[in-house]
């Protein structure tokens, strides 16, 4: 291995190991702390004890968080890559939004009900979203230009949360389950919800992999990416749909959760450089590890209540967007 490569595989393996620190803390650290001999004597069903709670309610919430969080970590990797806008994120561009919608009308009108079909209606919100905000992006002169794709995509985000909103009122047996969701949390976690999600984010994950080359050749220009043999229609349609698959499948279940996937690309790069096929499995970790921070830092700020994850990765996320438009400077529409 070269130098770089070294430098490279070190910084994630340091990630790797924050990783299984942050996962033990998610486990242990809450409105009370549970020793380690609590939690053993519960994983192997010796005895009732307070380790029996933690592990029931704290692990299927940290496994969600380690998922969710390394799947927007890699579809904001993604999305950045394709669309060449440093700001770009689930969020920022209306993917969440326009999954959260889906999976809201489906609920309130439609009687949806079950893992698999919440699932499929979020993917199916997001790639209406995802287009919709490419098509508008693209008016005019110059095309998609970063700007004009932070603008669609922050317009389309209000427009579809006010249909939201509009959506729920009066739906008093609803209201009050979406508007919890809407905040993006992991805190109705169960095993058996979270199962149906793993085929969908193994192939989300397996795709986006798949096109870590091209996203590389994609950053050159789509002529000098065609040069070098790539079919650049089908590489990024391939990366946007794994994009879309990831966005769909964590906002189904979380509810949506801005600023992560914006964040953790940006911080991975100051790292790994912009070599997607380092930048993506970084992106997953940190993005699972600063996902599950959030959610022990919510636990202790509010004792002994919590604070939703997506309150604070947007506490987070929204200085560094400004810091991000302020040093690109994007102008012109």
């Amino acid at each position: 291995m070269s130098p770089l490569q070294l430098t490279r595989a070190g910084w994630l393996g340091v990630a790797c190991a924050a990783l299984v620190l942050v996962a033990a803390l998610s486990v242990t650290v809450g409105t009370r702390a549970v020793g380690w001999a609590d939690i053993g004597a519960a994983l192997t069903g010796r005895t009732e004890t307070i380790g029996q709670a933690a592990v029931n309610l704290r692990l299927p919430r940290t496994v969600l968080a380690l998922l969710a969080g390394a799947a927007l970590g890699v579809a904001g990797a993604v999305m950045q890559g394709v669309t060449r806008n440093p700001p770009a994120d689930p969020g920022l561009l209306g993917v969440n939004a326009g999954a959260a919608l889906a999976v809201v009308t489906g609920i309130a009108w439609f009687g949806l009900s079950g893992s698999q079909a919440t699932i499929w209606t979020g993917i199916g919100g997001a790639a209406v979203a995802s287009a919709f905000v490419y098509a508008v992006g693209s008016l005019g002169q110059g095309g998609a230009t970063p700007l004009k794709l932070t603008l669609a995509g922050a317009a389309t985000s209000i427009a579809a949360a006010s249909f939201t909103l509009a959506l729920v009122l009066g739906r008093n047996d609803v209201a009050g389950s979406v508007q919890a969701w809407q905040v993006g949390g992991v805190g109705g976690a169960s095993m058996a919800a979270i199962a149906p999600m793993l085929p969908f984010l193994m192939v989300g994950l397996l795709a986006a992999w798949a096109t870590a080359r091209h996203l590389n050749m994609l950053a050159l220009g789509d002529d000098t990416a065609s040069a070098f043999g790539v079919r650049v229609v089908w590489a990024r349609g391939t990366a946007l749909a794994a994009a879309v698959v990831l966005c769909g499948v964590v906002t189904a279940v979380c509810g949506p959760i801005g600023f992560l996937g914006l964040v953790v690309p940006h911080l991975c790069r100051l790292l790994m450089g912009v070599d997607h096929r380092w930048l993506l499995p970084a992106s997953a970790v940190v993005g699972a590890g600063l996902l599950t921070l959030a959610y022990v830092a919510g636990r202790i700020v509010a004792r002994p209540s919590e604070v939703d994850v997506g309150i604070v990765t947007a506490l987070i996320g929204a200085p560094v967007f400004i810091a991000i438009l302020r040093r690109q400077r994007l102008r012109g529409l």
